[in-house]
């Protein structure tokens, strides 16, 4: 296996760059998601790992040799593609033989390394059967298969569960992992969903228009966002924002208020700002939560979704500004019905509007 790293990496297309400088260092062993809205560039840098795409400015590294020029089939990778691209007139033992058969592998070795890659997936009653015959999640494993035996230094995903229907993406999330843990691979994958970036990544890279926005754990992006982006883009539902008002600061807190937000002494801040300038409050669905009296928000219940393990709770506010509040307990509530809410100011997030960057030195993690 192998560490991985980009240095200023850049890609163009005439007088249109795609990716805009990108520094990454992937740890041997790492599982390492690349996640973003369409259009961001995570397959394309992807693709200029794998060979796929050349490379327009800068360096990259994988082991020990900077790679730029060479082609793919020496880099010492093995790709999973969103399309499965296997053969339909191959059994699976033949499919995921493939690249060995080309390569004039002995017949014996290449047995031996088809046998333990379908030990390894749990595939060994499917060899003799061909892709007709299998299910979208077992096409996929056959694809898998066939990069594992390839013994590469880096394996790398491309969307490979995005044809998949709901429960198939969960169980081969689940395969997925569990291939991680028990091969201990340099892993690269690329995703725009959500959930399988903080259920699969020991890190995050978020992207969007060809420029990194942070790079961290699942909990560190979830918790402490540097960004605008960063905290509406993770998290479901996506996180509510304010646009509020710098009542009063002093050295480590600032109270802020808005016509709809009532005044309340948020955390530390990470740069100074004086009385009268402007933010962007944002709050986590999950962070809100009804109160009686005394509530820091204040609106009427519009709609109420149950979702069996959470209650989402779609309240408007007097100036018709949206609020979804995540509840794990069934309460209930009526359409119409006034609804105060209040949350913890520990877990308030704090923007400035110009720059869009997190305000804030100290969040709770937990």
């Amino acid at each position: 296996m192998a560490d991985v790293k980009l240095k200023g990496l850049r890609k163009s297309y005439g007088s249109v760059d795609v990716i805009k400088g990108v520094d990454i260092e992937i740890k041997d062993g790492e599982f390492v998601v690349f996640v973003g809205p369409s259009g961001c560039g995570k397959s394309t840098l992807l693709r200029m790992i794998s060979g796929l795409e050349t490379i327009s400015g800068g360096t990259l590294e994988i082991g020990s040799r900077v790679v730029n020029k060479v082609p793919a089939s020496e880099r010492g990778i093995a790709m999973v593609f969103q399309s499965y691209a296997i053969f339909p007139h191959m059994t699976v033992r033949e499919n995921i033989a493939f690249g060995l058969t080309i390569a004039k592998v002995p017949k014996a070795e290449k047995d031996a390394k088809v046998a333990e890659a379908a030990r390894i997936l749990q595939m060994e009653h499917l060899l003799d059967r061909r892709p007709s015959q299998l299910s979208g999640g077992q096409r996929q494993r056959v694809a898998i298969g066939r990069a594992i035996t390839r013994n590469p230094e880096v394996f790398l995903f491309d969307e490979p569960l995005s044809n998949l229907d709901a429960a198939l993406r969960l169980d081969m999330r689940m395969e997925i992992g569990r291939l991680h843990r028990s091969l201990g691979a340099t892993m690269i994958y690329v995703t725009h969903d959500q959930v399988e970036a903080m259920t699969l990544a020991d890190k995050i890279v978020v992207l969007k228009d060809g420029l990194v926005q942070q790079i961290g754990t699942p909990m560190e992006l979830y918790h402490r966002p540097e960004n605008l982006f960063v905290a509406g883009f993770l998290g479901a539902p996506s996180m509510n924002f304010f646009d509020v008002d710098i009542a009063m600061t002093d050295a480590a807190t600032a109270r802020v208020a808005s016509q709809v937000v009532a005044e309340f002494e948020a955390p530390v801040w990470r740069e100074g700002v004086g009385k009268g300038a402007k933010a962007t409050l944002g709050i986590r669905p999950q962070d809100l939560r009804p109160v009686a009296e005394g509530g820091i928000l204040s609106g009427t219940v519009n709609l109420i979704e149950r979702l069996g393990t959470e209650t989402v709770v779609d309240v408007r506010l007097a100036d018709g500004h949206r609020v979804l509040v995540s509840l794990n307990e069934d309460r209930v509530f009526e359409p119409g019905e006034s609804i105060q809410l209040a949350f913890d100011p520990g877990k308030a997030h704090l923007f400035a509007p110009a720059s869009e960057q997190d305000l804030q030195a100290v969040q709770n993690a937990t």
